[in-house]
């Protein structure tokens, strides 16, 4: 777990009466990890859920090629009294000039006196939070004694995920990633192996997605790809297959054998409609709407059935929420103020 962080003048805890803080992306990184956000979610989830009002994220044109959106929740929970915006840019022709196409900004309030109190890197918050999503269902679903687990991406995403599943997974030993491009999936090896978190875990490479796929106790896919890259006949009995990267209907992260083969859960329902696996198995007859066996909160609550065996093999589809952007907020608000 990460240490408590020494923050600067600007940064110091004040009295959230008072003022708002600002915490920087160094100290959201050391107030938080992964392994303390999967618990959160675990213990909070189920508690609160059903109190947070999260409105159909707003969209705005700013020119031909960018945009804002708008991602607001509120909560009605005591134990989580807060309003939380997610604030993001979209700007593709950054490439030109060596700026993420990305950024965002997530900004708490009270609910209870509408003030301000905090804003935080919301990058690296989404990024906490859908890893640490992805780590809590494979702490449910995944085989209690994985070892491999295979990263298909190297993004920015990629390293969030590997410690997410390392945190919620200590059976796990090695990990292999593959990228399109092999010398980031090479670069994301060597640091995890130099950064001296993970002592006894194995990082390595491999160019061949279909021979790691065979290997793979968990394979997590963070990818824009719009052309299947993950075979179903290729996963081994008792894999977990935890699907990050789709968004819309033409993305998609493997076939509809592996959806065939699986036992299928979704983070919240917005994945039925939004992901292009899911869309397309059920457009095409593979699997039916009320077939997919249950979302994350009735996992953690055990209202669904999760893996019966050793051999089955599931699939977890996430598309993300206003409502893990809150919690996490929280976390980080309160940790750092002292409230947790």
């Amino acid at each position: 777990m990460a240490s408590k962080p020494n923050p600067t003048n600007d940064e110091k805890p004040r009295n959230p009466e008072t003022s708002q803080i600002f915490i920087s992306s160094e100290t959201l990184q050391a107030v938080l990890s992964h392994h303390t956000l999967i618990q959160h979610f675990h213990t909070s989830l189920p508690a609160v859920s059903s109190a947070i009002q999260t409105p159909i994220r707003q969209n705005y044109a700013v020119s031909p090629t960018s945009s804002l959106l708008l991602m607001p929740s509120w909560s009605s929970s005591p134990s989580l009294p807060y309003i939380g915006v997610k604030l993001v840019t979209s700007f593709p022709q950054n490439s030109t000039v060596n700026l993420p196409g990305i950024h965002a900004n997530y900004v708490l309030f009270s609910s209870t006196t509408g003030q301000s109190l905090a804003s935080m890197d919301g990058t690296l918050l989404t990024l906490y939070r859908t890893a640490s999503v992805s780590g809590l269902a494979s702490k449910i679903l995944a085989r209690n004694d994985s070892k491999t687990l295979v990263m298909i991406g190297a993004g920015a995403l990629a390293p969030h995920l590997i410690k997410a599943h390392l945190a919620a997974n200590p059976s796990l030993q090695k990990v292999i990633i593959w990228n399109r491009t092999m010398k980031k999936a090479r670069e994301l090896a060597e640091n995890l192996r130099n950064c001296g978190e993970h002592d006894g875990i194995c990082f390595e490479s491999n160019e061949s997605l279909e021979e790691i796929v065979e290997l793979g106790d968990i394979i997590s896919c963070a990818t824009n790809s719009e052309v299947p890259l993950v075979k179903g006949e290729k996963l081994k009995a008792g894999a977990h297959l935890d699907l990050v990267g789709s968004f819309t209907h033409t993305m998609r992260e493997c076939d509809d054998e592996a959806i065939r083969r699986g036992r299928v859960y979704v983070d919240n329902e917005a994945a039925l409609v939004e992901a292009g696996e899911l869309v397309g198995a059920m457009e095409r007859g593979v699997i039916r709407k009320e077939e997919i066996l249950g979302n994350l909160v009735e996992l953690i609550e055990g209202e669904k059935s999760c893996r019966r065996n050793s051999e089955e093999i599931t699939v977890f589809k996430s598309v993300g929420s206003a409502v893990v952007d809150l919690l996490a907020a929280q976390l980080v608000y309160e940790k750092f103020t002292g409230g947790m």
